[in-house]
């Protein structure tokens, strides 16, 4: 396999908090970056910034702008799932990792997290749930509000909306029209081999094959073993998911973490739709994970599709696997962007090779993802059996944390 290039990493202030996400992890002295580090993130998230002078509560820390509050682990959304629940269409955003070792878990109390949801095939959503979180209790417990906003005030970050649930963490919570909610501590059920992520990281920035020379298969080892997360888990009926959506039952998802600022408006830290986005093409290039989590789904293609394309396109010259390389890329670019996951209400949920249809808990995303964007097979040599905690059949579904 080809060495890893080893940064330099700045000392960080003493009274700074580290940044080491499950996005951006240390190993053997080299950094590996899965995705982005937020630390950079809102410097590059103009677009959706607002400039309102609505002010804040008196207990706002007055740091929300700083790159400190920005790299706060409690925004850093790991995954995000869309898969048929037991009695609705079953949503899950997962952040805090605790691979960070983050001095402070679980939800940010100056932050909100919203599950985006497009209802006509314009990667403008139509529906926002929306949670927020307060300080924790002297036993570590936060309350939590979740909010349905909808029609043209979703895309606001300021819309009130309506108040659907409250809830506290680790305990389920169901309302009257059979959405359920739950928020807590959770095994991770994403698995990655990190030797596999870093070659695939390589190939797409330098346009070359997937280098694993040297490799051992038989020692391939799941790096988020035995790791947790905080997970967010909303349950939604069909009735109520699609109130708004006619005979349409095709929909796309997106995530977002949100950060206060001292202004009185909301900085956008993360958005997450596909899988695997930031591994694929952003590893060595920083600055590019930040820009693509910056912006608005509608805008990705015309954004970024040109960019992606263009490194598909090399990794799959360097393989010989298609007579036109350039379309190729094109065709994939296309698939992934708008950055949305795609999700028919009421079916099974399955992100495979034949379809991108939501995302269960036990999808392989690594090996779908790396297999398509390089037109070739790539493995990594383990799967879901490599999970400490497995996902639970019942609700809330994500897997008890151990």
């Amino acid at each position: 396999m080809r060495s890893i290039e080893k940064t330099d990493v700045p000392e960080a202030n003493t009274n700074e908090i580290k940044d080491i996400s499950r996005r951006k992890v240390l190993i053997s002295g080299a950094v590996m970056v899965t995705g982005m580090s937020l630390a950079r993130t809102a410097s590059a998230l103009s677009t959706f910034r607002s400039d309102s002078t609505t002010t804040k509560g008196k207990s706002m820390s007055h740091h929300l702008d700083s790159p400190i509050a920005r790299q706060d682990l409690r925004l850093d959304i790991t995954d995000l799932y869309v898969f048929r629940g037991e009695t609705g269409t079953a949503f899950v955003i997962n952040i805090c990792h605790s691979i960070g070792k983050p001095p402070i878990t679980g939800y940010h109390p100056e932050g909100m997290y919203e599950f985006k949801i497009d209802l006509n095939g314009d990667a403008v959503e139509e529906v926002t749930y929306r949670l927020t979180f307060e300080e924790r209790d002297a036993q570590g417990k936060q309350k939590y509000t979740v909010r349905r906003i909808s029609g043209k005030e979703a895309v606001d970050p300021h819309a009130a909306g309506t108040v659907v649930a409250h809830g506290i963490t680790d305990e389920t919570v169901t309302t009257p029209s059979g959405l359920r909610t739950w928020a807590g501590h959770a095994g991770d059920p994403f698995w990655i081999e990190p030797d596999v992520l870093h070659a695939v990281g390589h190939a797409f920035q330098d346009g070359t094959k997937v280098d694993l020379a040297g490799w051992d298969p038989s020692k391939a080892h799941n790096l988020f073993a035995g790791h947790t997360v905080y997970s967010m888990v909303l349950e939604v009926p069909d009735a109520e998911l699609l109130a708004s959506a006619g005979n349409n039952r095709k929909i796309g998802v997106w995530a977002v973490a949100t950060l206060a600022t001292d202004a009185g408006g909301w900085r956008p830290i993360n958005r997450f739709g596909l899988p695997m986005i930031w591994p694929l093409f952003t590893q060595y290039n920083e600055d590019l994970g930040d820009r693509l989590n910056g912006g608005r789904p509608a805008d990705d293609y015309a954004t970024w599709g040109n960019t992606l394309a263009k490194k598909m396109a090399a990794v799959v010259a360097a393989y010989g696997t298609s007579e036109d390389p350039e379309t190729y890329g094109e065709k994939i670019a296309h698939r992934m962007m708008p950055n949305i996951m795609p999700y028919t209400v009421g079916t099974q949920a399955s992100l495979g090779f034949a379809e991108w249809n939501g995302r269960t808990l036990t999808d392989n995303a690594p090996d779908v993802m790396f297999s398509i964007a390089a037109n070739t097979p790539i493995h990594l040599g383990i799967g879901r059996e490599s999970v400490t905690s497995k996902p639970r059949k019942t609700f809330p579904y994500v897997p008890v944390a151990v």
